[in-house]
């Protein structure tokens, strides 16, 4: 059975790529027949694809009214979905089923991905193919036009729907009822460990490093779900002195990005300033190259004490490798996860300042993960991974035996 998914695994973000490899690898390890390939709704065809202006646009597009970002994506998706679509529609023709997911996927940012979903559902539809959602996102706020273009989900052969918190599930029965029956899966993200083969460092093995994952406040305040205001972490002075406090309680300091030139650029701000200089000097503070593909990322993560990042993939990784982590509020789907696995108590919402955020790291440390309840998480995106495939199975041919789902 040959599965495509269509998701955003080549986006300079490298935890869609990260989930998009799990997602992938827990396919594949439940039965030898299955061919799995993956395309990017953005284009891209392998990571480190550069984008040239797109810190430019992302500026741009922070200045113009609600409207006219709309008219300016609409416009660049007109010219770009075409190209794309003959690719997508020649990979389309080789499949027995689509996969959507994982991912914020679901969500009205300007029309972006309403537009390449909707491109997709009216290709999947022509097809007749079987389709999947999976352990997607979906967000509270569509405009009448992205509700139109996700709307073309009805007119598809449907045979599974889950998505990956319950915040998602809500949002997701607001605007299609009950039509489909919505299941919970978590984010395949959480394998990352064992589906990328990555041996978890033990607690007592980890240097004394703290690591803060950077995103760059344009990120922040065009899709925050909470006034800029009240995001925590939100300048270069937050960062440095977040550093220093963690210095002064005995952490080595590792600023690092998820991938996103944007997000790069800023980290650089914050190596630049000149009241950092000190703590580089003295060790306490050190940057990470910018990684180019999940493997980078996955061993600027591997051996941390802790994690403070905006970011959800980076906490979905930390947790997949029972590293403790502090959330930073921005958006309803970090909140989600952190509920989710039972740590709302390490999400830090509102102004907090740096000293706050020192001391929920310190406490988290403390802590760590409960062992149990990772267990009972892993073994649930597992399952709903297992899911998918019975109910992809049913519909192209009936349901088949599953190797044992032990990774090797």
């Amino acid at each position: 059975m040959r599965i495509l998914i269509f998701n955003v695994k080549f986006s300079e973000n490298l935890g869609d790529g990260i989930l998009a490899m799990c997602l992938e690898r827990g396919l594949m390890r439940a039965r030898e027949d299955i061919e799995v390939e993956t395309v990017d709704v953005a284009g891209r065809q392998a990571f480190g694809e550069v984008r040239e202006g797109r810190r430019f646009l992302l500026r741009l597009l922070e200045l113009m009214p609600t409207s006219l970002r709309r008219l300016a994506v609409s416009a660049a998706l007109a010219r770009s979905l075409p190209r794309w679509s003959g690719f997508w529609r020649q990979r389309v023709d080789q499949a027995d089923v689509a996969v959507i997911g994982g991912g914020n996927l679901f969500q009205d940012d300007d029309l972006n991905f309403p537009l390449k979903i909707g491109t997709v559902l009216g290709i999947l539809r022509g097809a007749g193919l079987p389709v999947a959602v999976h352990a997607v996102g979906a967000s509270r706020h569509w405009s009448l036009r992205a509700r139109e273009l996700f709307a073309g989900l009805l007119g598809n052969r449907v045979v599974h729907v889950s998505v990956r918190d319950e915040g998602s599930r809500q949002n997701w029965r607001g605007y299609f009822g009950e039509t489909f029956d919505v299941e919970i899966c978590p984010d395949p993200g959480l394998l990352a460990a064992e589906m990328l083969g990555i041996q978890p460092v033990p607690p007592l093995d980890r240097e004394p490093t703290v690591g803060i994952c950077v995103t760059h406040p344009v990120i922040l305040r065009r899709h925050a779900g909470i006034s800029f205001s009240q995001v925590p972490l939100r300048s270069v002075s937050a960062y440095r002195d977040l550093a220093r406090d963690l210095a002064r309680r005995g952490y080595k300091v590792l600023l690092f990005t998820n991938g996103a030139r944007e997000d790069q650029s800023f980290l650089d701000k914050v190596m630049q300033d000149p009241a950092s200089a000190e703590l580089i000097a003295s060790g306490h503070l050190q940057a990470a190259p910018r990684p180019r593909e999940p493997a980078e990322l996955l061993a600027i993560l591997q051996p941390l004490s802790a994690i403070v990042a905006h970011r959800l993939h980076a906490s979905i990784v930390a947790y997949s490798f029972r590293i403790p982590h502090v959330g930073l509020g921005w958006d309803s789907k970090v909140k989600s996860f952190f509920k989710a696995v039972g740590r709302d108590r390490f999400l830090v919402e509102g102004d907090h300042r740096p000293p706050e955020i020192a001391a929920s790291v310190a406490a988290a440390i403390a802590e760590g993960i409960d062992p149990a309840l990772h267990a009972h998480q892993l073994e649930q995106a597992r399952q709903g991974i297992d899911r998918l495939l019975d109910n992809l199975s049913v519909a192209f041919a009936g349901p088949l035996s599953r190797l044992p789902s032990k990774v090797s």
